[in-house]
């Protein structure tokens, strides 16, 4: 596997999703087959020897990643969405914004009992989202061992609101 530097397809884009906010664009992963090939070739290694039984992945940019992840994993994917884009029995949880208050859901029967399940986003930020998100899946039943995002930005502290929980990225920024 040849060694990639992700951060030449990582567009920065400034006051995005509002002003003074410093957006960090990972579609240009997606444009690079070579680039999108290496973030799953990366996971596939680090994880191939623990034992994860499913993954969960975040709405949207988080599926992206984590359904060929699955696939070559042989695991399931659990789908974690924004409230009501989910047919069936699901759980939910609120959770804080910055700005406003947001609620997730997933589908109950899809956690499986007692299993070690990884949780994965494209991005780490602020780690509001997967708080609540390792919230609903072990209230669910399943155990979460670790968190993993293709891009962390530990400057927004998201280490403190994730805690006691190991979390891997492959490429992080210290500031914006």
């Amino acid at each position: 596997m040849d060694n990639i530097n992700l951060d030449v397809y990582i567009r920065r884009v400034p006051d995005f999703p509002k002003k003074g906010v410093l957006f960090y664009d990972i579609t240009g992963i997606l444009a690079e087959p070579k680039a999108f090939t290496y973030c799953i070739d990366r996971m596939v290694a680090l994880y191939r020897d623990k034992q994860i039984d499913a993954v969960a992945a975040i709405e949207a940019r988080g599926f992206v990643f984590a359904a060929p992840f699955a696939a070559r994993m042989g695991i399931p994917l659990i789908l974690i969405r924004k409230k009501g884009k989910l047919p069936g029995k699901t759980l939910s949880k609120k959770y804080q914004l910055e700005y406003a208050e947001a609620e997730i859901e997933i589908h109950s029967d899809d956690v499986p009992q007692g299993k070690r399940v990884l949780l994965l986003d494209d991005l780490i930020a602020t780690g509001g989202t997967l708080k609540a998100a390792r919230e609903l899946i072990t209230d669910a039943g399943a155990e979460v061992p670790e968190i993993f995002g293709v891009v962390g930005l530990p400057f927004l502290q998201y280490q403190n609101v994730l805690k006691d929980i190991p979390i891997r990225t492959l490429i992080n920024y210290h500031s914006e």
